[in-house]
């Protein structure tokens, strides 16, 4: 009964934007603002087997490949840069110098030094902008670990693996996991937008020439199918914060308890 009420209040909105978006476009005779219904009729003969294989899936490939990319380093360097005071003095400036620095301005250097049509650029500007939400947030949460924890893993001489490990990636991971979530939406929009530059396949290369050829409908189909792709992405990658984050929750709980 819980789980149907929860879906209940998942799907209401959605269902009642959706109803008003056909009732208020449906009269309408406007090039840009055609009537969902025909959306709708277009979206399956647009999205086809062979354009999800040339578009949507090295689209998502690309997403996969930068987001992992920036998921271990920024880990990696922000364990680093947590754990050592003076690697942190000497990282910070720089650490915010480059998080100011908008991820989209950079496509275009990028794409200069790399190549427009080819998938280096696009992995690598995806990579650098979901790495400072990651890499920021790891900092905060090794920098926020309590010091007898750590003292107490020395003094029984765990190793410097189990330590990690156990004591510094587990305490931090909540914090790891909410810049791993903002990483995605991040990496979302930056796969779209690195793929309007000069790209001639992609989801974002794809909506691009429909608007260029004033396919208007099978555009909005475009951006209907990028935000269902989206919510999707989300829904996965909370079910994976739900059991890798289980220990915490339960501890939380805990906690009020008492």
């Amino acid at each position: 009964m819980r789980i149907l009420r929860t879906i209940a209040y998942a799907l209401t909105l959605p269902i009642v934007l959706v109803a008003v978006w056909w009732l208020a476009s449906a009269g309408s005779t406007s090039v840009f603002w055609p009537p969902l219904s025909r959306i709708v009729g277009v979206f399956g003969e647009t999205w086809t087997a062979d354009r999800w294989r040339g578009d949507v899936l090295p689209s998502l490939a690309r997403l996969t490949a930068g987001y992992l990319i920036a998921l271990a380093g920024g880990v990696l360097l922000g364990v680093v840069i947590g754990l050592y005071r003076p690697v942190r003095a000497f990282c910070e400036p720089t650490l915010e110098f480059f998080r100011a620095v908008p991820p989209p301005v950079l496509v275009p250097v990028i794409a200069l030094f790399l190549g427009y049509t080819g998938d280096a650029s696009k992995i690598v500007t995806i990579a650098l902008g979901c790495l400072w939400p990651i890499l920021l947030n790891t900092v905060e949460g090794v920098r926020g670990l309590d010091e007898v924890m750590l003292d107490t893993a020395r003094s029984y001489r765990f190793s410097a693996w189990t330590r990690l490990r156990q004591v510094v990636l587990r305490g931090a991971s909540p914090q790891i996991v909410a810049g791993a979530r903002q990483a995605l939406s991040i990496g979302v929009i930056l796969m779209v937008i690195s793929e309007l530059f000069g790209a001639n396949r992609g989801l974002g290369a794809s909506i691009v020439q429909f608007q260029r050829s004033f396919a208007v409908p099978q555009m909005w189909t475009g951006i209907i199918l990028l935000g269902m792709l989206g919510f999707l992405l989300s829904v996965l990658f909370r079910l994976v914060e739900h059991y890798s984050l289980a220990w915490y929750r339960g501890l939380r709980e805990a906690d009020r308890g008492a």
